[in-house]
């Protein structure tokens, strides 16, 4: 049997973001460092609040796209600035996903039908 190894797929997000996205992940890591800061905290405190080690603060303090969105967020979350998140994709506000959505959305999912337990 002939084994080759198969090649892990590279994540373009991670490695060669948009810069946009590259740039917004900068600013937010800027003012969460700025918000820690301004609080006191050292980075240990900070992770140990949100239940993490240092280096994902510290990488998200940098904006590195490789760090969870949920070190991000709980970041956000531990300096009580996470309440703006609610206006985030609001669909809302969502100008653009109203003008393109049809007139009568679906409301949820269909209900999976149930297994005739009858043999």
């Amino acid at each position: 049997m002939d084994f080759k190894p198969q090649m892990a797929k590279i994540n373009t997000l991670i490695t060669a973001p948009p810069y946009p996205v590259e740039q917004a992940l900068k600013h937010l890591g800027a003012n969460l460092r700025t918000a820690r800061l301004r609080r006191n905290l050292t980075i240990q405190e900070a992770a140990e609040k949100i239940g993490t080690g240092p280096r994902p603060v510290s990488d998200a303090e940098k904006g590195k796209t490789s760090t969870s969105a949920a070190v991000y967020i709980a970041l956000l979350w531990a300096y009580d600035l996470l309440t703006p998140m609610d206006a985030i994709a609001d669909p809302a506000t969502d100008t653009e996903g109203l003008a393109r959505s049809p007139r009568r959305e679906r409301a949820r999912a269909s209900k999976p039908q149930e297994l005739d337990s009858d043999f």
